[in-house]
């Protein structure tokens, strides 16, 4: 590989070369994620079949294959199997492009994904708003704690003194006391020191599918979508499961009855300040009514919540999780598909860099 070429593999940006038949030609790795699509499979297919959109741009493409003067459309929809993307794509003609069949004219696509641009931004605001919230909220845990526990350990002292027809009311206190504590501990999220282990994204799916399944029974089913090829990372196993449990748990709340657990990866990935050479995609994709206009900005907050019967901790708890594996939960809303994806640096073994 030349030094040219090394670039051209490196960049972020989705690179894509066609011929004058608008047949592939080569693609650079983030063409490959971002069509999740290897480049054995896209060399050789035409445009119009990996991307039926640009068959109202084929009058373009032809005037720069014969003007070449490149174009720029921006904002444009790409329909991808199970999500759409929003691109930024820019095409020039390569003059004397060596060729299967020689040398020829060709077009270069450069896509560089607009809706992950967009997201980042959103991205830094979620984790500071987070982490600013955690912090409040463990902070005022732990100044309720106090009292409560001394008014429960007040209620049991009174309960010694009191005739047993007495002591129903200072067991409602103990109880409601248990019961406070309880709620507290959960709004503090995990306490226990994080776990570092081998873990295999595809046995956390599998764990929950089967806790659900047993949970709800009839009515529910699930598909599985797995990129087999995932290595396995080091994580905490326990609160991983119970992330994802959230996730799935949370889809159920909103009467979703059809699941699908995705898993993929993406290369050369930013989560916050911070990119990472391979993180994870996990996704828990449903057919419920989508997120209600009126939380989208708060969903992660904790004790907000758009069910009856729901706490409002379990996506508060699971983003939670996924901060202390360095990683963050997003999600995309509408009718029909909701989509809530967890992305997880894979770090390996004595792996201490991204």
């Amino acid at each position: 590989m030349n030094h040219a070429d090394s670039i051209v593999e490196n960049l972020t940006t989705a690179v894509v070369v066609a011929d004058a038949a608008l047949r592939v030609q080569a693609i650079n790795p983030s063409g490959e994620m971002l069509f999740e699509l290897s480049a054995k499979q896209m060399i050789g297919q035409a445009l119009q079949r990996l991307w039926p959109q640009t068959i109202p741009l084929a009058t373009l493409f032809a005037d720069t294959l014969q003007s070449a003067h490149s174009f720029t459309r921006r904002g444009l929809a790409l329909p991808l199997p199970g999500r759409e993307v929003i691109v930024d794509m820019t095409v020039t003609a390569i003059l004397g492009y060596e060729g299967v069949t020689g040398d020829q004219t060709a077009l270069l696509l450069e896509l560089t994904q607009i809706d992950r641009l967009r997201r980042f931004a959103h991205e830094e605001d979620l984790v500071d708003h987070h982490l600013a919230q955690r912090a409040v909220v463990r902070g005022l845990a732990h100044e309720i704690k106090n009292p409560l526990g001394g008014l429960r350990g007040a209620a049991q002292l009174l309960e010694r003194k009191l005739s047993e027809s007495e002591r129903e009311y200072t067991r409602i206190i103990i109880r409601e006391a248990d019961r406070l504590q309880g709620l507290v501990d959960r709004l503090s999220g995990p306490t226990r020191p994080y776990l570092q282990a081998q873990v295999n994204i595809h046995q956390v799916f599998e764990h929950v599918r089967s806790l659900m399944l047993a949970e709800v029974g009839e009515g529910l089913t699930f598909k599985r979508d797995y990129d087999p090829s995932l290595p396995e990372f080091i994580g905490d196993p326990d609160q991983l499961v119970q992330a994802v449990l959230n996730l799935v748990r949370n889809s159920v709340q909103a009467s979703s009855r059809q699941i699908c657990l995705r898993s993929r990866i993406e290369r050369q990935f930013t989560i916050g300040q911070r990119r990472y050479r391979l993180v994870l995609r996990a996704e828990v994709e449903d057919n419920g009514p989508g997120v209600p206009s009126q939380l989208r900005e708060t969903l992660f907050y904790p004790m907000v919540t758009g069910h009856a019967s729901g706490t409002g901790l379990g996506l508060s708890i699971a983003q939670d999780i996924a901060r202390r594996h360095d990683g963050l939960i997003e999600y995309t809303s509408r009718p029909g598909r909701t989509v809530f994806t967890l992305f997880l640096p894979l770090r390996q073994e004595n792996d201490t860099t991204g």
